[in-house]
This record gives C-alpha cells, sequence and structure tokens, in this order.
C-alpha cells in the first residue's frame, strides 16, 4: 500500500500539470528531474513561499509513487527533502491551508517508508493537517490527506478504517469529481471486507482518472464480492 497522497495538491485538479502526468504514469524519472528542477528553483527564491510549495509538491509526488514501487529508501529521501521545503513555505505563509496540507503529507510518507519514524513524524502529519483544515474546511484535499492518515494508524491510537472512510466520503461530498476521494472510499471499504462497495469506488475513480495506473492496479486485485 501506498503512503499518505500524497497525491494531493491543487496540481491534482489538472491533469495536463506534468507532474500529475508524470504521477499517473508512475513515471520515477520525470518526477526525479522535476524534482531536482523545482528544489533548485526553491533554493535561487527562498523568499517565494510559492516556489518552495511545488518543490515540496514535486517532492511528495515522488515520494508517493517510490512508495507504489516499493522503493522506501527513495521514497523516505524524498519525503525529507519534501518536508525541508513545506516548511519554508509555512514560515513565509503560515496561513496557507494548502502549505500546510502538504507538510502534513510528507511527514505522513515517511512513516510508510520507516515505520521507527512514526512518533516523531506521525505528531508532525496529525498537527499539520488538523491546522489545513481550519484554515480552510471545504478542501477537499485536506480531508484526503486527514483519512489516509487514520486509515494507517491503529484503532487504539485514534485511527481506524471506518474514521478514515469518513473523512474519505466528506472529500467526496465537497469535491465529487476528485479521483483520489473515491479511490480512497475503494481502498477503506476493500480493507473493511465490503468488497462490492471497494470495487464500485474504485472503478468510479478510474473513470474520473483513467491515466492513473495505480487506480487500476487496485481495482484489477480487489475481488468482486
Amino acid at each position: 500500500m501506498r503512503s499518505w497522497l500524497f497525491i494531493f495538491s491543487m496540481a491534482a485538479f489538472g491533469a495536463d500539470d506534468p507532474l500529475v502526468t508524470a504521477r499517473d504514469r508512475q513515471d520515477r524519472t520525470a518526477l526525479e528531474r522535476l524534482g531536482s528542477e523545482r528544489l533548485k528553483a526553491a533554493a535561487a527564491q527562498p523568499k517565494s513561499a510559492q516556489a518552495q510549495y511545488e518543490a515540496a509538491l514535486a517532492q511528495s509526488y515522488l515520494s508517493e509513487v517510490a512508495l507504489e514501487l516499493r522503493e522506501k529508501r527513495q521514497a523516505r529521501a524524498a519525503a525529507e527533502a519534501g518536508i525541508h521545503a513545506a516548511r519554508a513555505a509555512v514560515a513565509i505563509d503560515g496561513n496557507s491551508a494548502e502549505y500546510h496540507r502538504i507538510l502534513g503529507t510528507l511527514c505522513g510518507q515517511i512513516i510508510p517508508a520507516d515505520p521507527m519514524a512514526g512518533i516523531q513524524h506521525g505528531k508532525c502529519a496529525k498537527e499539520e493537517i488538523e491546522k489545513a483544515i481550519k484554515l480552510d474546511p471545504k478542501s477537499a484535499l485536506a480531508f484526503v490527506s486527514s483519512g489516509v492518515g487514520k486509515f494507517y494508524l491503529p484503532a487504539m491510537f485514534g485511527g481506524g478504517v471506518e474514521l478514515a472512510l469518513k473523512d474519505f466520503q466528506k472529500a467526496a461530498a465537497l469535491h465529487p469529481k476528485l479521483a483520489e476521494a473515491w479511490l480512497w472510499i475503494g481502498l477503506a471499504h476493500r480493507k473493511g471486507n465490503r468488497n462490492a462497495e471497494a470495487k464500485q469506488a474504485l472503478k468510479k475513480a478510474l473513470a474520473l482518472n483513467p491515466n492513473r495506473i495505480w487506480i487500476k492496479q487496485q481495482l484489477d486485485k480487489t475481488p468482486g464480492q
């Protein structure tokens, strides 16, 4: 299973964005190139919150795909590089819900790559996503990120699949055409042994984003009943 969302960004709404295209195709080579370019741009513009955010976003997408491909070492390295850029963006503009969301997402992405880092980075992930939702209660992406955190967090620590599902459903209600929301609704149903509902949600996700290889893979591995 992949990481936090990674995946989630303003760019997720634009299929023509090169990051989205590379993410959808699981093209690590393109993501590595784009990530390097954006890190260099961020270094050249240390006072630009947008430049820092774009660098963080690229690293989050790279971490996401690396986890999908089971390249945990690269996933952690990308997330760590992204965290540095995301913290810089938040420091420049702490009122941006999206900057807090991407920071929380990146902190969460380290955990599947290195479970021993869960205590340190889990706190960052939870707090930053909560800040994002407080700043923008209508951010579908923030609710997806929140749900992914609960999806991986054991119930004894305040997580669990049913709590996660509520966040994913909230995201879908806010943005019905967000493929990521339906993808995670499907994964939550599958984890809850509701395969028919899982398959239906995953089919909807694929219809919304037919280019996403990872959605196809999850649909193929989901039993019909």
